[in-house]
């Protein structure tokens, strides 16, 4: 037969089973995903019962707290909401090889920037809304701006800069809630004070759409998802983040395709402290409207969390945002059971493992097969003429 005729024969060749070992790969995939849970919320039930109380109560609980009604869904929603904005700067930086773990700094950071702007715009109305979360994203970039000047200045690694400042940002917030001349309430005749700020102006509070207790959306919940798409295009769309995906994968292509290594590290480790003062800003102009030392509450960390269990996806970060911020509202209500409050974090993380388990155990898979096949046998002397 001649190669012509070889051509024609292959182009009439039906494609179907292609798309049958695709779409049968996506359902391993998809049913190895469904177990990992499966195993994660059945090792989680397992614990509550060795520890002397009911399993079934427990996880009622959490979905009384979480999903039951419309109150409990927006309470979802709220804790949701700065979970997602962290989870999407982490997933920027990490497109670009950076492990930023200094969120909860930065959050915290940030919110304290945005405390002390919000207590001076509050005749603004709502420009002097837009300025504190401005103000936020702008503090929560400069001190993730701090590890990329010690990451590219003085060759720190951001994973131990970051984590540092952390613990330095939790210190300089509690100094300026305990100082009178900074953050501190303010002390009306001879009232105690607690060492926290002020409350926020109702003019600088984000505006919901609803009234409690039924649903209600903050408008924090919107500019959390229009950055979610945002990011998604940038990303995926554009020239920048064809450049930023070519650093995380290899630096040194990057820097022969002339990508400089600090601009766009720099860049991206600033988004990713934007985003978590952001969410800060949220936090604080949305639900809790002043600024204290325990003001984060590990919505850093567990932004963190979020974006590795999205895997770089910010569109299906905004789904285990929300999985996350009910595990954070239903937490609330296990004191009704018994349960300590700890289980929710166990359960957390029993879900990230379950996350993680499929690629791994797929790329253990395939590296095995790749081990195991057999080397190809070079042709005789004859095939390779025929």
């Amino acid at each position: 037969m001649s190669a012509e005729g070889s051509v024609v024969l292959a182009k009439r060749r039906p494609a179907g089973p292609r798309l049958d070992v695709r779409w049968g790969g996506l359902g391993r995939t998809v049913a190895l995903y469904l177990a990992s849970i499966a195993v994660a919320f059945g090792l989680s039930a397992l614990l509550v019962q060795l520890t002397g109380h009911s399993a079934s109560s427990a996880f009622t609980a959490m979905y009384q707290g979480s999903l039951q009604d419309g109150g409990a869904l927006a309470t979802t929603v709220d804790e949701a909401v700065p979970l997602l904005v962290v989870a999407l700067g982490t997933i920027v930086a990490n497109r670009a090889g950076i492990f930023n773990i200094g969120q909860e700094g930065q959050l915290i950071f940030g919110a304290m920037i945005g405390a002390a702007v919000g207590l001076k715009v509050g005749g603004l109305g709502a420009f002097g809304m837009v300025l504190t979360l401005l103000a936020s994203a702008v503090g929560g970039a400069f001190w993730a701006g701090l590890s990329a000047l010690l990451r590219y200045w003085r060759k720190v690694d951001v994973v131990i800069s970051t984590l540092l400042l952390t613990f330095v940002a939790f210190e300089v917030v509690s100094y300026a809630v305990t100082n009178p001349a900074l953050l501190r309430e303010t002390k009306v005749g001879g009232s105690i004070t607690a060492a926290e700020s002020n409350m926020l102006p109702d003019s600088v509070q984000l505006p919901r759409l609803g009234s409690p207790p039924d649903f209600n959306l903050s408008l924090g919940f919107f500019v959390a998802v229009a950055l979610a798409i945002l990011v998604m295009f940038l990303i995926r769309r554009t020239r920048w983040g064809f450049r930023l995906r070519l650093l995380g994968l290899n630096r040194t292509v990057a820097r022969r395709a002339g990508v400089s290594e600090w601009r766009m590290g720099t860049t991206a480790l600033l988004i990713c402290g934007a985003c978590a003062g952001l969410a800060g800003g949220i936090m604080l102009t949305g639900t809790v409207f002043r600024i204290q030392a325990g003001f984060s509450n590990n919505v850093g960390y567990q932004g963190l969390l979020v974006a590795l269990v999205a895997q770089g996806n910010a569109l299906v970060a905004i789904p285990v945002a929300f999985f996350f911020g009910a595990l954070r509202s239903g937490g609330g209500f296990l004191a009704t059971t018994g349960v300590p409050r700890d289980f929710v974090d166990v359960v957390q993380a029993l879900l990230v493992l379950a996350a993680v388990f499929p690629p791994a155990f797929q790329w253990l898979r395939r590296r095995r097969r790749a081990t195991q096949a057999p080397e190809p046998v070079a042709p005789q002397a004859g095939e390779a003429a025929a």
